[in-house]
Parts: C-alpha cells; structure tokens; sequence
C-alpha cells in the first residue's frame, strides 16, 4: 500500500509499505481522510514520536475492511472514525482515569503507524461507527473535536464568561464553536491571518482583531485560550486574564518554548493557569456533536489533497494557508 513516512527530522516521503494485518481485536480500516494537525509539524521536527521512521496521521476514519479474529463489535463494511490513544491501562495516571497522562503514552499515527496511508489498523476499542447520515470523508474532524471537547472539560463550562481566543485556526475555530455552546457571553478571536479571522466572523464570534490590544477590554477576560503554541501568543495571553480568571494552554508549543509569569498577580488576583492534554473520555461525545452538526466540514476542511501530495501538504500547513488540510488515500 502507499503511505507518507516521515523517514527522519525533516524528511517525509510518499513510498510503498507492507500492507497492515490486524491483530485478534483490531481491524484493518480504508482510509477516506486523513487531517493534518500541528502535532504532526512536531513530528516532523523529531518531537513527540518515540522512533522514527513513521506513518504519521492520527485524525483519520474510514471502513472497515478487515477484522481480527476476536472481534465482534464491528464487520467488514461498517463506518467509523478512530480515536487514536493508545494507554497501557496499568500506571498510576491510567488507574485514576487519566489515561491521557499515561506514562506509556503512544498513539496512533504518533509511535504507531497511523491514518496518513491507504489503510490503518485500529484497535476495535478505539473506532467509534459512524450513523449513516455521517459522510466518513468528513470524520477525520472528530478527533481535533474531542481535544477541544477536553479543553471545555478542563475549563469546566463557565456560563456567561467573555472568553478571549489567540488563534483563528482548525482548534481555535473549534474551541469558539464549543464556547457559544457552553454559554459564553462573548468570544473574541485574535489572529494575525485576515483569512482565517474572517472564518471566525462568518462562525459567529463577537469581536476579532490581529491584537488584543485593538480591543478594548482593561479588566481582561474570565477566560484566555491559546491555541496557537506560539510564544509571543501565550506571552501576551497570561497578561490578559481578569481577576478570578483562567488562562487554558490549548495549543502545542516547540519544547523550547518558555514564558514568564508573574507569581503575586497569580495569588492576588486568583488566577488559574492550566493545560489540555490530547483526548480524555471525550471521543465518543466528540462524535456524537459531530453528528448533530455542531461543525460545518465545508467551513472547516478548506483543502483535500491526494495522498501523494503528503510532503506539499504539510509545507502548505505549516505555511498558515487554509484551516483544516485533509489528505485522501
């Protein structure tokens, strides 16, 4: 079969793989699409995957086509989307239910072969079957939908918040579409892509602006989200949280990246500073919105390329252009 292979740091090819064979509870699933994420822009820099060389791909779904031979939840010809983590179900952080801490953490497509290829194989446990009305080409948005169903979970609703988010793209788009669900007052968006700011305007949000300083809130807002990663993005970020606010670390950083905070502002005025790591028990409700159309897939998948067009795919990604990029086997 064909599949991209990120071979080494910075290297990513389209080549012919041995075809996947499923173990006793796996299936073999057709892909149909495959999203690009900034995780995969790590990977390729020699981040977050254990080994390398691998198939990357960890937002996919498609049919199934193969079964192991102790599976019986699915059958050749169902649809489904697949949630890509992977937990050893033994350390301390899987015992408490914090299976996305896991110390053993892998995850498809990120230390196992994943959805950027013709076919993938999939733990039966992670694939979700998709109602009819669902066009799978679509359901690779369930798996950024879930990170962005745990980072509400995380922020642990807040009715009547004014909600602040830096970044316009694929995640933050979400992450706005969730707070006017969650009963958010108002959500601004900061971005510096005029193209992707106006995807935020056409979804609703109350103000948007390359900066915040463009708007006029002095106080701050009850909830600051970074969806970027970007330094200067956070940096700002932290310093616009109001009293008795929370500041959400959405987006993925480089491993260098380094902000300063202020420890008595922290104190004083009761501010929380927290993460959101990857899915946790929100896969299945990802998919479940999804099926109620709580994302539109013409607003937020912008390009499907062929799969052979992987590398140029990723430097289109990495370059800001569009909002989701799919690739399709």
């Amino acid at each position: 079969m064909r599949a991209a292979v990120i071979e080494a740091p910075g290297k990513v090819t389209v080549a012919t793989v041995a075809d996947p064979t499923p173990g006793p509870r796996e299936v073999v699933v057709d892909v149909a699409a495959c999203g690009l994420c900034g995780t995969d822009l790590h990977i390729l820099q020699g981040e977050f995957a254990p080994t390398l060389p691998i198939v990357p791909g960890h937002e996919f779904a498609g049919v199934v086509v193969g079964i192991g031979s102790g599976v019986t939840e699915l059958e050749v010809g169902d649809r489904v989307a697949v949630d890509p983590s992977l937990h050893c179900h033994e350390c301390r952080y899987c015992r408490i239910g914090r299976g996305n801490l896991c110390d053993n953490w892998n995850a498809i497509g990120v230390s196992v072969a994943g959805g950027a290829a013709e076919f993938a194989v999939a733990p039966v446990a992670n694939c979700v079957k998709l109602p009819e009305h669902v066009d799978v080409a679509d359901a690779a948005l369930i798996e950024p939908l879930s990170c962005a169903v745990r980072g509400y979970d995380v922020l642990n609703g807040n009715l009547g918040a004014e909600v602040l988010i830096y970044g316009s793209g694929t995640m933050g788009l979400m992450m706005l579409e969730l707070a006017k669900r969650t009963g958010a007052a108002s959500v601004d968006m900061l971005d510096v892509n005029s193209e992707r700011l106006a995807t935020a305007g056409t979804l609703g949000c109350t103000r948007s602006a390359a900066s915040a300083d463009e708007l006029e809130q002095p106080r701050g807002w009850d909830v600051v989200i970074d969806a970027t990663g970007n330094q200067a993005a956070i940096q700002d970020g932290l310093g616009r949280v109001a009293k008795a606010g929370t500041f959400l670390q959405f987006g993925v950083s480089d491993y260098a990246t380094r902000a300063t905070i202020e420890p008595y502002k922290i104190y004083n005025q009761e501010i929380t500073i927290t993460g959101s790591m990857a899915v946790l028990h929100s896969y299945e409700r990802a998919a479940g919105l999804f099926a109620t159309g709580v994302l539109d897939p013409k607003i937020f998948i912008s390009h499907r390329l062929p799969l052979e067009e992987y590398p140029q795919a990723l430097d289109q990604f990495k370059a800001g252009q569009g909002r989701k990029i799919v690739v399709v086997p």
